[in-house]
């Protein structure tokens, strides 16, 4: 059994080490927040500072791949979320009778929660666990290495001690140092690769009120505007989170902090105006996100890995921009292979690396191209349309089997080429295109004329309406 150091107590940091210590490994994790989730989740959502996690208040939905590693491997935490709240949705449940039920389709299931639950149900996981110990308000500040080709890191320094390790697992997020030591201890410098977003989020939460009404009815979770998109996260405990996307170049984008104009703005798409339209009761300010790239930085070149004794996982792995909600899954994902091959990966790390290029890599690449496609498309000179894309995303909420297909995707369970390549779903699009065959892309969303003068005077959203 190995003496582990996990640098980093988020989701990916108490995930490993949760599932290295349930497999006999002694783990300490160094996190330098002192605060631990779990008192009161809703003065923890919305009262904590967090700057270095500024992702920590907006909207989540946790994936299939995500929901399976915690059924699989720690089954007590996906209780307590349930318990705490969170509530799961399966694709299907767009149609209200589920079609017949095929192999898998049991996976296609979103847990609809704020990331402080899962946050606060791994906490009281980890205080549970007599192999695992969480020293809080502790930050690292250097990895001990000895010599070798390449060098090996046999612990961390932090509070001006040194801490031993057989392996230590970087869980520091998106701006971890671990790179930058590295270097100045003389490995070969980690592949990095970063891709700008252009994109920006601003989210604003809501309650449902007791006495009010609760359901929306058969609406989709996004609309879109040529230059916006929109979408509502329903979560834990009656929480909804409104959400707008656009670029970060856009000229209108400080106007909506202003919550009157956001919320103004958000009515004006279908997707987001039909919950706001079940009066709900605002809990939060306008949060804004940007600043975002999609980062993958490998401890491996073409030599191999440039530090042994060392491993990364989540955010100091791979970070995606959180459109497609992969943070999560991937994190668990990977903490899943550690926990499993732990002493193998102690010994060369190799294996590690060329499971998170082949497993992990494809859908980085697939969201950075996505991300630039949706950067263009939200500028002032988008690209035409794709029709046949366009009729792909329309069809699966018309038909099962598209549905399916998308949803495989969605919770990174298939490819795109291997869900939608298949002969079944293209006679079902085919089919669907010949029964439309005036189809063409469309926004259902406001225009640009319409979103100005919103944004120009919220107040005169009667005549925005109708300029619209």
């Amino acid at each position: 059994m190995a003496r582990v150091a996990v640098i980093g107590g988020g989701i990916s940091g108490l995930g490993a080490a949760l599932m290295l210590g349930r497999r006999g490994h002694a783990v300490t994790v160094f996190e330098q927040e002192v605060r631990e989730a779990g008192a009161d989740l809703h003065r923890d959502f919305f009262d904590w500072d967090r700057p270095r996690v500024p992702q920590a208040v907006q909207p989540h939905s946790f994936l299939a791949l995500a929901r399976s590693v915690l059924r699989a491997e720690l089954p007590d935490v996906h209780a307590d979320l349930l318990a705490r709240g969170a509530r799961e949705h399966h694709d299907f449940d767009w149609f209200g009778e589920h079609p017949p039920r095929r192999a898998g389709d049991e996976d296609l299931v979103t847990l609809r929660t704020r990331r402080i639950v899962l946050e606060a149900a791994l906490a009281a996981a980890v205080r549970r666990e007599p192999g695992v110990e969480v020293r809080r308000g502790r930050r690292v500040h250097a990895l001990t290495f000895e010599e070798g080709r390449p060098p090996r890191v046999t612990g961390l320094r932090a509070d001006g001690r040194t801490h031993r390790a057989d392996l230590v697992v970087d869980a520091s997020g998106r701006r971890s140092p671990v790179p930058g030591w590295l270097v100045a201890a003389g490995c070969r410098p980690p592949v990095v690769e970063s891709h700008r977003t252009g994109l920006a989020y601003l989210c604003r939460w809501y309650r449902l009120r007791p006495d009010g009404p609760r359901d929306p009815g058969r609406v989709k979770p996004g609309s879109s505007s040529p230059f916006a998109l929109a979408g509502v996260f329903p979560s834990d405990n009656d929480t909804v989170a409104v959400n707008l996307m656009l670029s970060t170049g856009d000229p209108s984008r400080g106007a909506l902090a202003d919550p009157t104009v956001f919320e103004a703005v958000a009515r004006s798409f279908p997707a987001t105006a039909a919950w706001l339209a079940l009066d709900p009761e605002p809990q939060s300010a306008v949060l804004a996100m940007a600043g975002l790239d999609n980062r993958w930085t490998a401890l491996a070149d073409a030599d191999g890995p440039v530090v042994t004794g060392l491993v990364n996982t989540g955010d100091s792995l791979v970070h995606t921009n959180p459109t497609s909600g992969h943070g999560v899954s991937f994190g668990l994902c990977a903490a899943r292979y550690l926990a499993t091959r732990a002493d193998r990966i102690v010994a060369d790390p190799t294996r590690y690396h060329v499971w998170a290029a082949g497993t992990l890599r494809p859908w980085f690449d697939a969201q950075v191209a996505a991300d630039r496609a949706n950067e263009q498309r939200l500028t002032e000179n988008p690209p035409p349309p794709d029709r046949r894309a366009a009729a792909l995303a329309a069809c699966a909420f018309d038909d099962p089997v598209v549905m399916r297909a998308r949803a495989q995707v969605r919770h990174l369970l298939r490819t795109p080429g291997e869900a939608f390549g298949t002969e079944e779903v293209d006679r079902r699009l085919t089919a669907w295109l010949a029964a439309r065959p005036d189809f063409a892309p469309a926004h259902d969303g406001p225009t640009r004329a319409r979103w100005e003068a919103l944004v120009a005077d919220p107040s005169d959203r009667p005549a925005a309406l109708a300029r619209g």
